[in-house]
């Protein structure tokens, strides 16, 4: 990856839905150039371009953090058992005082403690949670500075 990869990457950040054309002109190459150079960015797994939805103003009133505590060796299989629930739109196995962190978007506080009860304290593994709910957002970012 190239200064030409991180222009081109830069720019998709700010308008995922910016044309070819458009980012050759502001980068100074050829049109064929960025189409060339975005597809192998793509097939390389390098970058992703997809729609990224704003939970709140889709209905989803209550986001929350979730810190769960597994056990030995769990982390793995409960990270992929909670991946798999429409509710958690972010999972990661982390290192610290959780094991893995979710962050979820659900409609209420009352279907909140729902998913908390009857999807993820049932999880095989999971011995912990803490829930951190979301009063307010200040940022929302999903791009690296290049």
């Amino acid at each position: 990856m190239d200064e030409l990869d991180r222009k081109i990457i830069a720019l998709l950040q700010l308008d995922g839905r910016a044309s070819n054309a458009k980012i050759a002109r502001e980068v100074g190459v050829s049109e064929g150039t960025v189409r060339r150079r975005l597809r192998r960015l793509i097939k390389d797994d390098v970058v992703k371009v997809v729609a990224v939805p704003n939970l709140e103003k889709l209905g989803y009133a209550t986001t929350a953090l979730i810190g769960l505590q597994t056990g030995p060796g769990k982390s793995d299989s409960v990270a992929e058992a909670i991946a798999s629930l429409d509710e958690a739109h972010y999972v990661a196995i982390t290192t610290g005082a959780f094991d893995v962190f979710i962050w979820a978007g659900l409609e209420s506080a009352e279907n909140l403690g729902n998913f908390l009860r009857t999807k993820v304290g049932v999880v095989d593994g999971v011995q912990r949670t803490e829930t951190f709910v979301n009063l307010s957002i200040k940022k929302r970012t999903y791009g690296l500075v290049l």
